[in-house]
């Protein structure tokens, strides 16, 4: 019983949605700290309904996914036969709905960014995935708007007057941009299989790596902004360095290797996102 446990926990990618959940935090953290006045409802319940989501999403992709993942991922719960498509399909839909309630407590403009969200998680492989840009587009928006619906939860609208939360929503839709569009060479292979139209389907490996190259790049010219505009201090500012030199680095390897170019990259974002929460409680 405990090991079909904890295949359901896999098959929701825990650490992905732990961040994405982070990430929301982050939103409520700087919007205390630009607003002040909090209830701590408004506070947990986006956070775990982020995580929720997030796994709710995963599980669901793993559900459209499954033809695919014989080959891209063939170590994934439902390939090993582990976990019937029944079974993932049930599980993403339990956790949507316990995401969707606790969203309810929430203003109506959170309310409005969950809902576009979740329709979003739901479209997401059936429909926009195969689609050049598009698709990827839409895993970079998810990641950054975890950072809007967490100040949103606390103050509504009024969460897009600031600035600084604005730039954080740029940086991570940049940098996950860039890795979105490697994860798609990584997988081109399975992707085959399914006549899915992702770009390095469409217009070949070197320019997709290109266009992630110049995403990236504008990651990081951006991200030294929250310093430089006196919101975060020294700490932010070393380890943003570490994290795009190694983001930097992970982009280079792309090009011979783009399984161990995404994982690279994959690190730096997490440091990102590390520095970034940690700035935002100091």
């Amino acid at each position: 019983m405990s090991s079909v446990i904890g295949e359901y926990l896999r098959l929701s990618r825990p650490l992905n949605a732990f961040a994405a959940g982070l990430l929301t935090l982050l939103g409520s953290l700087m919007t205390l700290s630009f607003h002040g006045g909090w209830e701590l409802v408004f506070i947990i319940s986006p956070l775990l309904a982020t995580i929720l989501a997030t796994a709710a999403g995963n599980s669901l992709n793993d559900y459209f996914d499954s033809d695919i993942d014989q080959i891209n991922s063939p170590s994934r719960p439902i390939p090993l036969g582990i976990i019937s498509k029944n079974g993932a399909l049930k599980f993403s839909i339990f956790l949507f709905l316990i995401a969707t309630l606790i969203c309810l407590t929430l203003p109506l403009f959170a309310i409005f960014i969950a809902i576009f969200n979740f329709v979003l998680l739901i479209l997401y492989t059936p429909l926009f995935k195969g689609m050049p840009l598009v698709g990827n587009f839409v895993v970079s928006y998810l990641g950054g708007s975890t950072i809007l619906f967490g100040s949103a939860s606390l103050i509504g609208v009024e969460a897009l007057q600031y600035q600084t939360l604005l730039v954080l929503f740029s940086l991570i839709v940049l940098s996950t941009f860039s890795r979105e569009i490697i994860k798609d060479i990584e997988d081109m292979e399975g992707d085959k299989i399914k006549t899915l139209k992702t770009l390095p389907l469409t217009i070949g490996i070197k320019p997709s790596l290109a266009i992630s190259t110049i995403s990236l790049l504008m990651a990081i010219l951006i991200s030294p902004l929250p310093f430089l505009n006196g919101i975060f201090g020294l700490f932010y500012l070393f380890a943003i360095i570490v994290a795009d030199s190694l983001m930097a680095f992970a982009i280079f390897i792309s090009f011979t290797n783009p399984s161990k170019g995404q994982l690279y990259l994959k690190y730096g974002m997490f440091l990102a996102i590390f520095s970034l929460i940690i700035s935002g409680v100091l």
